[in-house]
């Protein structure tokens, strides 16, 4: 099983998590902010990795440092766990509704970050996350895991849907680029390394 464990600690926040590619969507999460809480259930239950994860921050001052910071442990630690990456499928892609909301999500595992984020909505509040975060965590999960993400939300107007849309379309994305491909006999490259 391709599993690995990293620890992040700054000024801002303190981060641990343990990750399993492998698993089944089992989760423990726990970021002192409720929404995003319940953001990461989705993406571990829907990405079918097992994730044990304790985010503290500075949410005295607001979420942005935590959600920041916990993207960055996921894309290193799913980096880490991907090894040299040999045999994954690298490239996925899923249009996914939520009520009023459709989302496509697409993600190259090529090594080289990227990230499109396009959104009809951009500001306001879900509980005591901000909704311009979920940008900010696309940005940083794509940056740290070497990965292109492009998040088109085609249309939507509840942020609720909108933000679940998102992490479910992400974490299906994922879980299908990391998944392996049995026909595949080494990197998915032609440079041998990705």
């Amino acid at each position: 099983m391709r599993k690995a464990v990293t620890k992040r600690k700054t000024k801002e926040t303190d981060i641990f998590l343990e990750l399993n590619i492998d698993g089944k969507g089992q989760y423990e999460i726990e970021t002192e902010i409720g929404f995003f809480n319940h953001m990461l259930e989705l993406f571990s239950k829907h990405s079918l990795m097992d994730m044990k994860l304790v985010a503290k921050g500075d949410v005295f001052v607001d979420c942005h440092h935590t959600v920041e910071d916990t993207a960055i442990v996921i894309g290193e630690t799913i980096k880490k766990a991907l090894g040299d990456k040999s045999r994954i499928t690298r490239y996925a892609d899923i249009l996914l509704p939520m009520d009023e909301t459709l989302t496509s999500v697409a993600v190259d595992l090529g090594g080289r970050p990227y990230t499109v984020f396009n959104c009809p909505v951009k500001q306001g509040r879900i509980g005591e996350m901000d909704f311009q975060t979920i940008e900010e965590f696309i940005v940083a999960l794509s940056n740290n895991l070497g990965a292109n993400i492009h998040v088109n939300v085609l249309y939507g107007s509840n942020l609720h849907h909108i933000a679940e849309s998102i992490f479910k379309a992400l974490a299906r994305s994922l879980r299908q680029a990391i998944k392996i491909d049995e026909n595949e006999t080494g990197i998915p490259s032609t440079k041998g390394e990705i």
